[in-house]
């Protein structure tokens, strides 16, 4: 990742992390080894959760006293309500429609909901010898079943017109974020 992001490695995590005020709380879904808390959250006094899959991720987390739960985000079991529920590079694992996932996000966020997800990717690479290999790799470009471009993302969250409060390319341009907040339809009780 560092390779393919080059100087813009950290501006996901930085972004992501500059909507986030200090002293909320805060569930990261899909969230690995939790880089977005250890080096941007941690600081603010944070009341994080990281969710994943991965009982390695979980158990590497707990180990380092980071608040993480094995997780299965396909299961219909509620999230946990936070102030702020992000997912980071993980919305595509969700096609063909992660309307779904949103919606429990929404229901589960008392303030608001972070999604950054990849826009770019190495099969749109303008050198030809990447592009190629990419798209040999992976599949054709574009609307590939498995990865979102710009044109595709936005069209998917034009369905949150009324929840959508900013959007904006990260520095570099591979990775869009998006803040929704939740509207009363979504509101839990």
């Amino acid at each position: 990742m560092r390779l393919l992001y080059g100087r813009h490695y950290q501006a996901r995590s930085q972004a992501v992390a500059g909507l986030i005020p200090p002293d909320c709380s805060v569930v990261d879904l899909c969230c690995g080894p939790g880089l977005l808390y250890r080096e941007y959250l941690k600081a603010k006094d944070i009341d994080y959760t990281g969710l994943d899959a991965s009982p390695f991720f979980v158990r590497k987390l707990t180990q380092q006293g980071i608040p993480a739960l094995l997780w299965d985000l396909n299961s219909a079991r509620p999230l946990p309500r936070a102030d702020y529920l992000i997912m980071q590079s993980a919305l595509c694992y969700f096609l063909p429609d992660p309307s779904s996932i949103i919606g429990r996000m929404l229901d589960a966020a008392r303030r608001a909901i972070i999604i950054a997800e990849p826009i770019r990717n190495l099969s749109t690479s303008r050198f030809s010898l990447l592009r190629q290999c990419a798209i040999k790799l992976s599949g054709p470009p574009g609307e590939h079943p498995k990865r979102f471009t710009e044109e595709t993302l936005d069209r998917f969250f034009s369905n949150y017109a009324e929840e959508l409060r900013e959007k904006f390319l990260i520095p570099g341009g591979r990775e869009k974020v998006y803040l929704l907040a939740p509207t009363p339809v979504f509101r839990q009780a």
